[in-house]
């Protein structure tokens, strides 16, 4: 199957994103601060973190668009069905093992978090049942899931086990699964499944010629944007939270932008798509070297996924110690990842510097990895990572 650079670069440029965002999770000194509270946060506090939700949708979506690409260059629907069953199944485990322990750093695993890999899994096994539909039907059935979703997110039942999978499917939850294990449900499976749907049908536009595909995927892109402002503006239906005048003008736009993502909002979508819709035809022009570096991750998506998340953990454990802590410091449990509770972490501006090392300390990885990827075809098994 042959490379889309549009794709390549997109990828690549919200895997950099996303790194930030891990970046400022792991060593910000304002650990327990929620950028996007009003109440608490900064303008550019706030961004750093609003500018990161661009990047699980997109990762979904290009994942629909990549597994609709793949399935239509491989004519045996057999060998379709086990690819995309497997690297679901694959995925699945990987966030449960290898992502669970690059988080928390814990052997005994008393935290497993079900996010954006489990969610991509759990959306490839079930594409495998459905992908052979007509993909103009499973486009109508995701976008009826990103526009109905919200719908039954406030549906309440007291049956533990029908608690337990409304929230897996549909809401964010903790549940205690044993005295020593909590499970977390970060990024419930339905309203992904919907934007991976999406995603699938809209690999189509990409069969198309380069200008044809411009103008479709500019036209979604500003539909979408268009919408979110009609329905932000007047607050009727999308997201949860209603918008509200602030202390000033600044602050009342962060209201105005400041949508759920967990679960992911009709608002939150709308407008996180979009920019990607506007992204992809204006970035197919744009062939240089920069653009070629991005295209590097996005050509490694998963492999840049595990390997930045243990780099960035190492480097907190770094800065504990460099701060004068010792190994008895650390905290390590449920929802614990081994950084002292308080006296740690580094201000604003130095997340941005450790966050640009870390991109530019993996390029070399990805690009040997991505080159010994495309040299060796015959190695199946590079597929899945």
């Amino acid at each position: 199957m042959k490379r889309i650079h549009s794709i390549d670069f997109a990828r690549g440029l919200v895997m950099i994103i996303m790194t930030l965002d891990h970046t400022r999770d792991f060593l910000y000194t304002g650990v327990a601060l929620d950028p996007t509270n009003l109440a608490m946060t900064t303008p550019i506090l706030f961004f750093t973190r609003w500018i990161t939700h661009f990047c699980a949708p997109s990762f979904v979506f290009l994942s629909g668009v990549s597994a609709y690409l793949s399935v239509k260059s491989r004519p045996d629907p057999r060998m379709n069905r086990r690819f995309l069953l497997t690297r679901g199944i694959w995925l699945v485990i990987l966030e449960f093992t290898v992502v669970n322990f690059f988080l928390w750093w814990d052997i005994h695993f008393r935290t497993l978090i079900f996010e954006v890999i489990a969610t991509i899994g759990c959306g490839f096994i079930i594409l495998s049942f459905l992908y052979r539909m007509s993909p103009k039907l499973l486009g109508i059935l995701g976008l009826l899931i990103i526009f109905g979703h919200e719908a039954t997110s406030t549906i309440m039942v007291k049956n533990p086990v029908l608690n337990f999978v409304g929230a897996l499917f549909l809401g964010r939850a903790a549940f205690p699964v044993t005295p020593n294990l909590l499970l977390v449900i970060g990024y419930p499976i339905l309203p992904w499944l919907g934007i991976m749907l999406a995603g699938f049908s809209c690999g189509r536009l990409f069969e198309l010629s380069a200008e044809d595909r411009k103008k479709h995927l500019l036209r979604i892109g500003g539909a979408a944007i268009c919408l979110f402002i009609l329905l932000r503006a007047t607050n009727l239906y999308g997201n949860p939270s209603p918008w509200s005048v602030q202390k000033n003008a600044v602050f009342t736009l962060l209201s105005f932008i400041n949508y759920n993502k967990y679960p992911p909002s009709l608002c939150f979508t709308l407008v996180t798509l979009g920019g990607l819709f506007v992204l992809l035809p204006l970035s197919e022009r744009w062939e240089n070297k920069a653009t070629k570096i991005v295209s590097v991750y996005g050509k490694t998506p998963l492999f840049y996924f595990l390997i930045h998340l243990g780099v960035i953990h190492v480097l907190m454990f770094v800065m504990v110690f460099v701060q004068g802590y010792h190994v008895s410091d650390l905290v390590f449990g449920t929802l614990q990842s081994g950084r002292p509770a308080t006296g740690t972490g580094i201000s604003l501006p130095w997340v941005y510097v450790v966050w640009l090392g870390v991109v530019g300390l993996l390029y070399p990885l990805c690009r040997s990895y991505g080159r010994y990827k495309m040299s060796h075809p015959e190695k199946k098994w590079l597929r899945y990572l």
